[in-house]
């Protein structure tokens, strides 16, 4: 038994000890009985809030007013709540009231899913079920439980969760969930922006990307959280570039290939393409001019509708912007090659030009051209010590101003490229490229 189960269960034998009811719940159990490795373990009692604070005096309480006390542990905090049975939803996400219940059975009916609804006796061994779990579970089946429509009414956030537990776990999708998902898909715009972006950053990173949004799509919720890449379907592509297909085969085929990505990869292989349906053209070919700057902004558009963080969308931004470079990169300078390697996150960015060259031509000699270069090159040459700043410019009678960045960066192409070893060198480049008369 790992360390932090073994917390969960002396937590549930102290509720017993002082009479009171106590099981695992939810998606600990789940893992279990599926034979994962549960991530975390939590706890359902008969037990208040405020009797399980006198058991446990450094609890924390920020959940108490929903039935949900942590009690902190070093192997692990572990949550513990309430029997409840939750009155109604006027938010769409927390119950008007919070009814505490006498009896695991009553607990469990509120729950999303049958597969999150199992309980664990630790002290016995064994699977209390009174949903219909075990079955699910067998017959690799997403249901709710109860009503779908009700269930998801309560919190529409559970229609992005079933498609996450389904893509996640390779379950199907029960027939009654299906169908309430697509009668309730535009509910999910009554869902704050945050939640469904830490929902849509699960999917893709969870392992089942591909599945994920292509359930999103069977079920009408696609176009309601990210309308730019349901645009993707059916945009033809010419052949000699992207034998594959269209856009969104193009863009789930980068999508089935993502390994444990970061989260801006994930959107990144997702929104490399989103510029490209309002940039489609057809003259001699197909063509999509300036989508990749288009698509910057529309990247940048999708990360603050979702509320992602600056730096992410930022590199997000920036992923977009430049995974076209890769088609020049044998042509570049050395200097603009060095600098295109050297930059924040190029692991992120060699990556996607990976993704992209497997799912379309499948030539990675660029790819391999630019991880050897970024691989062989020692630092200091990737970024050497400058050889002249600002005040040296100063110093030889240059006015600051908008010339000291194109003299600078004159000075480190050369020096990159290996034709400078001195500041002297760099002063006598200087004076025969930018004279003072001139300047």
């Amino acid at each position: 038994m790992d360390a932090k189960r073994e917390v969960a269960t002396a937590i549930v034998r102290r509720l017993r000890a002082e009479g009171f009811q106590a099981y695992l719940v939810g998606g600990c159990v789940r893992d279990l009985v599926m034979g994962r490795e549960p991530k975390d373990y939590d706890v359902s009692t008969d037990a208040t809030p405020d009797q399980v604070v006198n058991l446990y005096p450094d609890s924390l309480t920020v959940g108490a007013q929903f039935g949900v006390v942590i009690v902190p542990h070093a192997e692990g905090n572990v949550e513990v709540a309430t029997f409840r049975s939750d009155g109604r939803y006027a938010d769409g996400r927390h119950p008007s009231e919070v009814r505490y219940a006498k009896t695991p059975q009553e607990d469990v009916r509120r729950r999303d899913f049958t597969i999150n609804g199992l309980l664990f006796d630790p002290l016995e061994n064994q699977v209390v079920d009174y949903v219909g779990g075990q079955a699910d579970i067998r017959a690799r089946r997403i249901r709710t439980i109860g009503n779908p429509i009700e269930r998801f009414h309560e919190d529409r956030l559970r229609m992005l969760r079933a498609v996450r537990f389904a893509a996640r776990f390779g379950f199907s999708l029960d027939a009654g969930a299906r169908e309430a998902m697509r009668k309730l898909a535009s509910h999910l715009h009554e869902v704050s922006a945050e939640r469904v972006r830490d929902e849509i950053l699960k999917i893709l990173t969870e392992g089942q990307a591909r599945r994920g949004f292509e359930l999103l799509d069977e079920t009408g919720l696609l176009p309601e959280v990210l309308p730019e890449v349901k645009a993707l379907q059916g945009v033809a592509q010419p052949p000699e570039f992207h034998p594959e297909g269209d856009v969104w085969i193009h863009t789930l085929l980068m999508l089935e290939s993502l390994q444990a990505p970061t989260p801006t990869l994930a959107l990144a292989v997702l929104l490399h393409d989103v510029g490209k349906p309002p940039t489609y053209s057809v003259r001699e070919r197909i063509r999509f001019d300036n989508h990749v700057e288009v698509g910057a902004e529309m990247a940048a558009a999708i990360c603050a509708r979702l509320r992602l963080s600056v730096r992410d969308t930022e590199r997000v931004v920036e992923l977009v912007r430049h995974h076209l470079r890769f088609k020049d990169f044998p042509r570049m300078r050395r200097a603009t090659q060095l600098r295109f390697v050297r930059m924040a996150g190029f692991a992120e960015h060699l990556e996607l030009h990976r993704l992209d060259c497997l799912a379309s031509h499948g030539d990675l000699t660029n790819y391999e051209v630019a991880r050897r270069l970024r691989e062989e090159t020692p630092v200091e040459q990737m970024k050497p010590a400058p050889l002249l700043r600002g005040d040296d410019l100063i110093a030889q009678g240059y006015i600051p101003g908008p010339l000291f960045k194109e003299i600078l960066q004159t000075v480190e192409d050369a020096q990159l490229e290996g034709k400078l070893h001195s500041r002297e060198d760099a002063l006598r480049l200087v004076a025969e490229q930018f004279p003072l008369g001139q300047s």
